[in-house]
């Protein structure tokens, strides 16, 4: 199932894309958000699945509904630093890869919608960076989670582009948090899909274009850490809750590590993509003619 969040007529709502029709979305009633739903369990997808077969459901055209970032959680976005072989490579000093995986956090303030403008404010950053990323959902939370047990712990799959101001990330002494963290600058979406619906985690293309240009061209099999064991290793000693957000790593293609570097500017149209989930655009747009909200905070 293809799980989204949208707004229409100003009031948002939970919805569902019906199978084998891309442009129907059937609203559901219940449970209210995408948090309930994923913390309901089972219990929330049978609701879903109920809606699906209502004889009389509320439906929409995808066109006529703008679709919102899928899921706010409760917590800062879990984040997996150099993650794929040749990206490590690229951004590698002298030494071996890290062992185990480098783990930070992005705030939820972060996220902005799938099809969102990205504002550009030069007095913050002037090095606005791409990473089309795999986004992992967590269903059943835990701690110490054993890999054997990670797929039974994930709810679903997303696209996030963990956009990077880098003259802040490198610049400040090493601020992955601050660099990672602009206010709507990372979208995600355009829906979760559920786990059922990935055959493997481990064989989806990630691609990025930048007008059109293909930027990073990668996928999911070239991961130092598979989802498994990133699910492992992030709930080591920690607990992940439902609805947490784990960003699996990006490909090669950054633009910093381009010759010139290459950074993103007012005008440019940005898509992000995970085979089987969608496709992000975002425009950039000037800070200065748009000031775009971030996500909400519960």
């Amino acid at each position: 199932m293809r799980l989204l969040t949208f707004r229409r007529n100003g009031a948002d709502g939970l919805g569902v894309l019906r199978p084998g029709q891309a442009d129907e979305v059937v609203e559901l009633k219940q449970p209210p958000d995408m948090l309930t739903l994923i913390e309901a369990g089972d219990e929330g997808l049978t609701q879903v699945r109920a809606a699906l077969s209502s004889s009389r459901p509320t439906t929409h055209r995808l066109q006529d509904i703008e679709l919102l970032a899928p899921l706010t959680p409760r917590l800062n976005i879990v984040a997996i630093g150099r993650n794929y072989g040749k990206h490590a490579e690229e951004t590698a000093k002298q030494g071996k890869d890290p062992e185990p995986p480098t783990i930070f956090t992005k705030a939820i303030t972060s996220l902005t919608h799938p099809y969102s403008n990205i504002a550009v404010d030069p007095a913050i950053s002037e090095q606005l960076d791409w990473e089309v990323e795999l986004a992992v959902v967590i269903g059943r939370g835990g701690a110490n989670i054993r890999r054997a047990d990670a797929a039974a712990h994930v709810f679903g799959y997303t696209v996030i582009n963990d956009v990077s101001a880098r003259d802040i990330q490198f610049g400040w002494g090493g601020q992955f948090f601050k660099g990672k963290s602009l206010d709507a600058s990372s979208p995600i979406g355009p829906w979760i899909v559920t786990r059922d619906e990935i055959d493997d985690p481990q064989a989806l293309s990630l691609r990025l274009r930048v007008n059109g240009e293909l930027k990073q061209d990668g996928n999911t099999r070239d991961m130092t850490f598979s989802v498994d064991a990133i699910v492992e290793w992030a709930s080591k000693g920690m607990t992940l809750p439902p609805g947490t957000i784990i960003a699996t790593g990006t490909p090669d293609g950054v633009g910093y590590i381009r010759k010139p570097p290459e950074y993103l500017k007012p005008g440019d149209v940005m898509e992000t993509e995970v085979e089987g989930i969608g496709v992000l655009r975002n425009r950039i747009v000037s800070a200065v003619s748009q000031r775009v909200p971030a996500v909400a905070i519960p």
